[in-house]
């Protein structure tokens, strides 16, 4: 797990909020969301607000840092915050991969 490198899916984007984290577009594109979208003014993406942490996760999942290399970032950065890093972070990585937020690609040294 440690050497894995996660990547956000394409089509979805990190924007800037105006709390303290960034805000995580994803785009509604199934049959059903884009007819509710069209005839029920429903929004055209859901925006998940991320806190500090999530928000420095994300932004390393673009298919260059590995896991450990996120988790050595996180201890630097956010030092006692983050404690205990390497749990947290693979629990988090886990629940993004399974929302299909990201994508784990095996390291390629």
């Amino acid at each position: 797990m440690l050497t894995m490198k996660p990547v956000l899916k394409e089509e979805y984007r990190l924007e800037t909020g105006s709390g303290e984290g960034l805000i995580l577009v994803i785009p509604r594109t199934s049959w059903l969301e884009r007819l509710s979208i069209r005839w029920l003014n429903q929004p055209d993406a859901i925006r998940v607000q991320l806190d500090d942490l999530g928000s420095f996760v994300l932004t390393y999942c673009n298919g260059k840092a590995t896991v450990r290399e996120i988790a050595d970032g996180l201890e630097k950065v956010f030092g006692e915050k983050a404690k205990p890093v390497l749990p947290r972070l693979v629990q988090y990585l886990r629940i993004a991969e399974t929302n299909s937020w990201i994508a784990m690609k095996p390291s390629t040294r």
